[in-house]
C-alpha cells in the first residue's frame, strides 16, 4: 500500500517532496495542497522506486469495504486515460484524500494477470500452505493480518471475477492442514480431547474494514492494522478472549512448542 503514511512513497527523492516530507501529516497535507507546490513536484523527475515503477496500471483506490481483486478499469492508469489528465497529477490529487489518509493498492505479486485466478490455482494445490495473519513483516506497507477474513469473505463468499473456493475447504486450508504441517496434534479440529480453540464467525457479516496506520510500536513506530466484523467471539483453550472484536482481558495462551 502506498499512501502520505507509508514507508514507500511514489514521489520519494523529488527535491520539492522531500522537503516538506518530514513535517508532521496535517501540515505536510496543507503545504502539498498548494498549486504551486504541487506543480513543482509534478515536474521534477527522478528514478521511482523499482516496486513502483510502470506499476500504475496495477495501482488501485483501496475502497470501503477493500476491494482485493480489481480489474484494469479501475486501476489509477485507466481513470487517467478516461479523464484526459496524467496518470501522477491523478496519483498526486488522490493522495491528498480523506486528510492525506488515502492508501492505494499496488499488488506487486500474484496479479501480473490482474486476476486472483493464479492464486485460486496455488490455493487449490495439495502441497500448498496458505499464509496465517502475518502482521508484523514490513509493517509500514502491507497488513497481511487481514488473510484468515479475507479468505472467509472474497474467497469462500464474495469472490465476482471467477469461483469462490468451498467454505470447508477454506476453513480446513487454516485449521486443520496448518496444525497437522508443524505437528500440532492437540488442535485444527472440534473433537473431544482437542483444545477448545474457535471461532464463532457470523459467515453473512464477516467484512474486512480498510486499513489504517497507528503508531504504537516502540520510539513511535508505525504498523497498519485491519480492523474486521463478523467475529461474534474467539475462544483459547476454552476461554473467552474477545467478543465481537474486543479483547476480554483473558490471557489463557502459552507459547506453542514443536511436537
Amino acid at each position: 500500500m502506498i499512501g502520505h503514511q507509508t514507508k514507500i512513497h511514489p514521489f520519494a527523492g523529488r527535491p520539492t517532496f522531500e522537503s516538506v516530507r518530514a513535517l508532521p501529516l496535517d501540515a505536510r497535507v496543507a503545504k502539498l495542497r498548494e498549486p504551486g507546490v504541487k506543480q513543482r513536484i509534478l515536474a521534477e523527475r527522478v528514478q521511482v522506486p523499482s516496486m513502483l515503477a510502470a506499476q500504475y496500471g496495477k495501482t488501485f483506490p483501496i475502497g470501503d469495504p477493500p476491494e482485493y481483486e480489481p480489474p484494469y478499469e479501475a486501476s489509477l492508469e485507466a481513470i487517467a486515460r478516461r479523464a484526459g489528465r496524467d496518470v501522477e497529477d491523478v496519483l498526486y490529487d488522490r493522495l491528498l484524500e480523506k486528510d492525506g489518509r488515502e492508501l492505494l493498492l499496488v499488488p506487486v505479486l500474484n496479479y501480473s494477470q490482474l486476476s486472483c485466478e493464479p492464486i485460486r490455482e496455488m490455493l487449490l494445490h495439495p502441497r500448498a500452505v496458505l499464509g496465517l495473519g502475518d502482521g508484523g513483516a514490513h509493517c509500514g506497507i502491507i497488513c497481511d493480518a487481514s488473510i484468515p477474513t479475507f479468505m472467509l469473505s472474497h474467497w469462500a463468499r464474495d469472490r465476482k471475477r471467477g469461483p469462490t473456493l468451498p467454505l470447508e475447504l477454506v476453513i480446513r486450508r487454516m485449521t486443520r492442514d496448518t496444525a497437522e504441517l508443524f505437528g500440532l496434534r492437540d488442535r485444527g479440529m472440534v473433537a473431544v480431547g482437542q483444545r477448545a480453540d474457535l471461532n464463532l464467525v457470523d459467515f453473512a457479516s464477516v467484512q474486512l474494514e480498510p486499513p489504517r496506520m497507528v503508531q504504537d510500536l516502540p520510539a513511535g513506530g508505525a504498523r497498519f492494522v485491519q480492523r474486521a466484523r463478523g467475529y461474534e467471539a474467539t475462544i483459547v483453550a476454552g476461554e473467552l478472549v474477545s467478543r465481537r472484536g474486543e479483547a476480554t482481558g483473558a490471557l489463557p495462551g502459552r507459547l506453542i512448542r514443536a511436537a
